[in-house]
């Protein structure tokens, strides 16, 4: 091991969305559906719609942040250094709620789904055997987990178009709706529109993941232009699919109060258009789109461990180094594989409750990094400029902190716990808050490659 080394870049922009789209798990459109069905009255398209629009707003911040802090460390170094270190670590160590949980979401999932088929073979192997897999691929770099990436979203999308195509056929057929093209399903007049935002506020957990692609900024080529691209892209497509994939659902099944249980009204439609057969390949799909997830959140988070261990925040001779020879962040890895094993003793539900309010949080902390960076600090005041780095990321906070204030009360009491237990570990890195935490410098090492992004870096830099 080695602290002098540096990751490779070798991520372009489609690499990136991909890592992207794992981390998101395109299927999860079908696994919500049922429940967001019946808090929308059926206007599951509709609240897809608005949380796209919220989702873009914060999308947009991060794309910014990235332009001028091209760090492994994402929201963490983007608040660090555009508002204070302090904040910076706190939402560093909120993060790493999200980012470590995400991957033990996943383990359970898998072995919930696999034990249900094979009853013979216990839980547990299950989910080692994907820990174990996902562990080794991520270990050998980025260019092999990229590769699994492409593969699964291939699947997974190609599930998608097979849904549609069934769907169109049933409809024209005659069933469900009796039409291609309605706007019920995105507004229903006779329906208060409170309903949609009841459902947006569930389904905005869907785009969960958009946010991974900036965790790669150092193994990228040109940064500066490829992450803003590549977030914007893939919540952007990521919303697109499940707004298409809700509203054939809507037009195969419109009444959402004869599901036999939300919970599996996917399954119902699904088996519906394309009978058994269909099913089952939902079914394969939706462990691939877990391995994904798996694979992608565990890659992001070692990284974030990596940065953090790097500037001093955690232990650096073990969070802060790289492999001699495969140049990733080995001991990250391997801790977050050690730690997920904590999906064989806990629940599936504990779990989730940890997710959401670190996300959150992060999310609110990089819309203000955005106002506190270009406005507060560059003085960007024009008209322009008071548009894009004071207005946008504003109400985009303001989006985000209303969802985090409305998250179940699971989710803010262990949110908090986690935020509390973070205030103390700083207490005495900072000797009692007399120091200030070890902060992250962009040196040569995470300079961009091309002119646009040195004069970013340069004028942040003075």
């Amino acid at each position: 091991m080695s602290t002098q080394k540096q990751m490779e870049r070798s991520l372009t922009f489609l690499p990136i969305v991909l890592f992207g789209f794992s981390f998101m798990a395109l299927a999860t459109v079908f696994s919500t559906y049922g429940i967001a069905a019946e808090l929308s009255h059926g206007m599951v398209p509709g609240s897809y719609v608005v949380a796209l629009v919220v989702m873009l707003f914060t999308a947009y911040s991060y794309g910014q942040m990235s332009k001028v802090i091209p760090s492994a460390g994402s929201a963490y170094a983007y608040t660090q250094k555009s508002i204070n270190p302090y904040v910076g670590f706190m939402v560093g160590w909120a993060i790493l709620m999200d980012y470590l949980f995400i991957p033990m979401v996943n383990y359970l999932l898998f072995g919930i789904f696999f034990s249900a088929a094979f009853p013979a073979i216990p839980p547990y192997v299950w989910i080692l055997s994907m820990m174990l897999l996902v562990t080794y691929i991520n270990m050998k770099g980025v260019k092999l987990a990229s590769k699994a990436n492409a593969l699964i979203t291939i699947f997974s999308l190609l599930f998608i178009l097979l849904f549609i195509g069934f769907s169109i056929k049933e409809v024209i057929g005659g069933a469900g709706a009796g039409t291609l093209f309605t706007f019920e399903p995105f507004y229903n007049s006779e329906e208060p529109f409170s309903f949609i935002v009841a459902g947006a506020a569930l389904l905005c957990f869907s785009f969960l993941g958009f946010d991974s692609a900036t965790t790669f900024a150092e193994e990228t080529v040109k940064p500066a232009k490829t992450i803003p691209r590549a977030v914007f892209s893939i919540t952007l497509a990521g919303g697109a699919v499940f707004i298409a994939v809700s509203y054939f659902a809507h037009l195969v099944w419109p009444n959402y109060g004869t599901f036999s249980n939300p919970d599996s009204a996917s399954h119902e439609i699904i088996t519906f258009v394309g009978g058994e057969a269909l099913a089952s390949g939902f079914l394969a799909v939706y462990a691939i789109t877990a391995f994904g997830s798996a694979m992608s959140s565990q890659a992001s988070a070692s990284r974030i461990l990596y940065a953090m261990g790097r500037d001093g925040q955690l232990p650096r001779k073990f969070f802060g180094t790289l492999h001699s020879k495969l140049q990733t962040p080995v001991n990250n890895i391997l801790f977050i594989s050690a730690f997920s094993l904590l999906a064989l003793f806990v629940s599936l539900s504990l779990v989730a409750s940890f997710i959401n309010f670190g996300a959150f949080l992060a999310f609110t902390s990089v819309n203000i990094a955005v106002i506190s960076y270009y406005f507060i600090r560059q003085r960007q005041r024009s008209l322009k400029g008071t548009l894009l780095y004071l207005i946008v990321p504003f109400i985009g906070a303001l989006l985000d902190l209303y969802l985090l204030i409305n998250l179940d009360m699971n989710s803010k009491i262990l949110g908090t716990a986690w935020f509390v237990l973070g205030l103390v570990y700083m207490f005495f890195l900072t000797k009692g808050f007399k120091q200030r935490p070890p902060e992250l410098h962009l040196s040569a090492d995470h300079s961009h490659h091309n002119e646009e992004e040195e004069k970013h870096e340069s004028r942040y830099s003075s």
